[in-house]
């Protein structure tokens, strides 16, 4: 009995231990699934959720930071593909494949007990998609055990579909409606990939093949609302934009949520094989957009994921939809890009250069610059619209109730307060420090079009600077507050660094405080960052090639210039001096042909009737012979 229950563990172990295969798991949606599906215990969502387990499970987006290298008992252990060779494997994955042939591929494929084909962000795997389906179906007569293939599409093969209801808009599509269903002209390809994976998957037993149609995904770091996250985040624009008139209605599901959805496809196996899974909002886009794929953000259905809600047990994230949630989404959203806001404060006498400083930070680090005057004035303005009397038209009943009494009254006093302190003290603290004899030389030097209504007038400055300074030889002073809260202000004697600019104190304000910690960029942001500065690169090192190419041409023209010159030159003497020479060798010549060329003939004749035994000899005696007897030869001549 004991052998058969410990046999009965070692089964029910190896069954709950099941292997999903997942393409790109370096993309957004894919890596959210996979890091989700790693931290689920296999068949836990066949099992009811309590009201304790949702209390629990209220923050999910504390599943976003759970991933172990080591895989967890009874947890599904997670594969796939990368779409970049060199991206890192995710913690969460046991096993990652890149730039494999499509026979390696299978052979991983056959290892898994569930396979996930997500086609929502690259439209290039849908053709992966079909072949793998494909492939798999001819090798189900070697299957151990069932698989389960998924592919991972999108409402947007519903873009065109018909109302159910001509006259009442609003009745939400659902599961059933699928075969009624007409694509986006965009995602023709999309729909099509799902028929064949339906088709596919009802031709054997062993093999079950599902196709889950999501919304608009959202959460963790974006997804395709990460850009009006960044647009809103960075407020270089007074108001994001709506396409069109923002009253469609998008379907959405917080990527989280469609994890689990695909988690009960799984444990359930369900009967029918196409499912929708959106959460219960019907937001239009100009709501999302209070709160880069424009043909998702024109689309306008409504649909109700019927099936999901009604047979699934799901752990949802964002039921109710993007914007009731939004709180979650954007503290999900700041903590998976690291966004970490900067507080800074410049506190410092009148005239330091608080203002034009912190407008520079400002600017650098991407901050809101909140001026003392503006906050104060904004604040009297909403108190005396408080304590304002208000006017009761004819015919209306005034109501007043205790609490707003006590609101009134409490406005009042903090108005009175701050009036009192406004006349008391004209100027408040902000960073920095200067000697008075700096500060007072500065504002001296200040041109009066600066001056002229402002706080820098004499008497109103020396005032100012006067009770800067009795304030701040108190122990309860700003510094002391900050010093007690453990963040020490960072001193610079702006009077020592004699810069009317102040560009020293910010640089060195900024090398303290450090790199701005705002938006980081996504991965398709950083390789066209990376594109554009390698065609840069390549550009500049193009244009330093042709320029070098270019000089070393010019150079050679000069040298081929000059050797021709040279050569040209050097043909001239050379010519010089044989007309030189052809014109000294002329008398010569002529004395050579005058006087010695007959002897020489003559001496040659009697050579060879006499036939000496020295020729040379018997010519050089009968040639000077002859010689003395003529004239002389002409001057040089040897």
């Amino acid at each position: 009995m004991a052998e058969e229950e410990e046999t009965a563990a070692l089964t029910e172990k190896v069954i709950r231990t099941q292997r999903v295969f997942i393409n790109l798991l370096d993309s957004y949606s894919s890596g959210n699934i996979g890091k989700f599906l790693s931290n689920c215990v296999v068949g836990a969502s066949l099992e009811e959720i309590t009201e304790e387990e949702e209390e629990e499970d209220e923050n999910k987006s504390a599943m976003l930071e759970a991933s172990s290298t080591k895989v967890k008992e009874g947890t599904f252990q997670i594969v796939g593909t990368l779409s970049k060779p060199d991206s890192p494997r995710p913690d969460f994955a046991v096993e990652t494949y890149s730039a494999i042939s499509r026979e390696d591929l299978l052979m991983r494929l056959l290892e898994c007990d569930v396979i996930i084909y997500n086609i929502t962000e690259s439209s290039q795997q849908m053709e992966e998609a079909i072949w793998a389906v494909s492939a798999l179906s001819e090798e189900v007569s070697h299957f151990e055990k069932r698989k389960l293939f998924i592919l991972l599409s999108t409402v947007m093969t519903w873009a065109r579909s018909k109302a159910l209801d001509p006259e009442d808009s609003e009745v939400p599509f659902t599961e059933e409606d699928y075969r009624r269903r007409k694509s986006h002209p965009n995602f023709l390809d999309h729909i099509n990939a799902e028929k064949m994976v339906l088709k596919f998957g009802k031709k054997a037993r062993k093999f079950a093949a599902y196709v889950v149609a999501a919304g608009l995904q959202y959460g963790a770091e974006g997804g395709m609302l990460h850009t009006f996250f960044k647009m809103a985040w960075l407020g270089e624009i007074p108001a994001l934009p709506v396409f069109g008139d923002g009253t469609n209605v998008i379907p959405t599901i917080h990527v989280l949520d469609l994890a689990g959805v695909i988690q009960n496809v799984i444990d359930h196996v369900p009967k029918p094989h196409y499912l929708v899974a959106v959460d219960e909002s019907v937001h239009t886009l100009e709501d999302i957009v209070k709160q880069d794929c424009l043909d998702h953000l024109l689309v306008n259905l409504r649909m109700e994921a019927l099936f999901v809600k009604e047979n699934f047990n799901i752990r949802w994230a964002a039921q109710t939809g993007f914007v009731e949630n939004i709180n979650t989404i954007l503290k999900e959203y700041k903590q998976s890009r690291g966004l970490m806001p900067i507080k800074i404060c410049i506190l410092g006498p009148p005239a330091v250069g608080k203002s034009s400083i912190a407008k520079e930070l400002a600017k650098y680090y991407k901050l809101h610059h909140i001026q003392l005057k503006d906050v104060i004035s904004e604040a009297i303005a909403k108190l005396e619209a408080i304590v304002a009397p208000n006017d009761v038209g004819e015919g209306e009943e005034e109501v007043e109730e205790e609490e707003e009494e006590e609101n009134v009254e409490d406005a009042q006093e903090l108005l009175d307060g701050i009036k009192e302190s406004m006349e008391q003290n004209a100027e408040f603290v902000c960073a920095l420090d200067a000697s008075d004899e700096f500060l007072k030389e500065r504002v001296i030097n200040l041109p009066e079009s600066i001056v002229a209504g402002t706080h820098y007038s004499q008497d109103r400055f020396l005032r100012a600077l006067s009770n800067y300074r009795d304030i701040n030889i108190d122990d309860e002073t700003v510094f002391n507050y900050f010093d007690e809260l453990e963040i020490h202000p960072i001193h610079i004697d702006v009077g020592k660094l004699e810069d009317a600019q102040n560009r020293l104190a910010i640089k060195q304000l900024i090398k303290e405080i450090g790199e701005p910690r705002n938006y980081g960029l996504t991965d398709e942001e950083k390789a066209e960052e990376e594109r554009k500065a390698a065609e840069e690169r390549l550009a500049r090192e193009a244009a330093e090639e042709a320029e070098r190419e270019h000089q070393e041409a010019v150079e050679m023209a000069e040298k081929i210039a000059r050797w021709e010159e040279w050569n040209k030159r050097l043909e001239e003497v050379k010519r010089e001096e044989r007309e030189l020479l052809e014109a000294q060798s002329i008398p010569l010549r002529n004395y050579l042909m005058t006087y010695v060329m007959p002897t020489l003939i003559q001496g040659l004749n009697e050579c060879c009737n006499v036939r000496p035994e020295d020729p040379v000899d018997f010519l050089v005696g009968m040639q000077w012979h002859n010689l003395g007897l003529l004239q002389p030869p002409p001057p040089g001549f040897k």
